[in-house]
């Protein structure tokens, strides 16, 4: 019996590479291409499947949380590291040592509405949350389960 707790994360996406609606499409999709090695530690280390993830919208005219997302596997090696046709190849890594990993994640909801980031920012509450800690500018980030369900209790 698996006595571990769930983890919650964050996980960044520009809506104009991959949104919450095209993983809605989708259903479930391997989140590639993460290119930072904290952020692929907490893939490979941290993420197990049951884990829920805030979809997080980036780079774009209102940056926020949109929707929630599942861990659906546990990391693998990002395939796009491999090949050289891909934005995300790396010549230095092989399948034997592979430098990249990634999970898929999986669609569960979508917000009813955009949790702003300007508006998570007036919370004094969240203000340890990785997200809001000055240069933090990771894709991937964990959240505490206490600011998880005071982030929900916000939409």
């Amino acid at each position: 019996m698996n006595s571990r707790k769930t983890g919650y994360w964050l996980m960044k996406s520009e809506p104009e590479a991959f949104s919450i609606d095209d993983l809605k499409r989708k259903r479930q999709e391997p989140w590639d291409g993460v290119r930072n090695y904290q952020a692929r530690n907490f893939m490979r280390d941290g993420m197990r499947p049951g884990d829920r993830i805030f979809f997080y919208h980036s780079n774009c005219a209102t940056p926020g949380i949109v929707g929630i997302a599942e861990v659906a596997t546990d990391a693998y090696p990002d395939p796009s590291q491999f090949d050289p046709e891909s934005k995300y190849f790396d010549p230095a890594s092989s399948r034997e040592k592979p430098r990249w990993m990634l999970v898929d994640v999986k669609f569960v909801k979508k917000l009813k509405r955009t949790i702003r980031l300007d508006e998570l920012k007036g919370h004094d509450v969240l203000v340890e949350t990785p997200l809001l800690r000055k240069g933090n500018r990771l894709s991937v980030m964990p959240i505490a389960a206490d600011h998880w369900k005071y982030i929900l209790s916000l939409e």
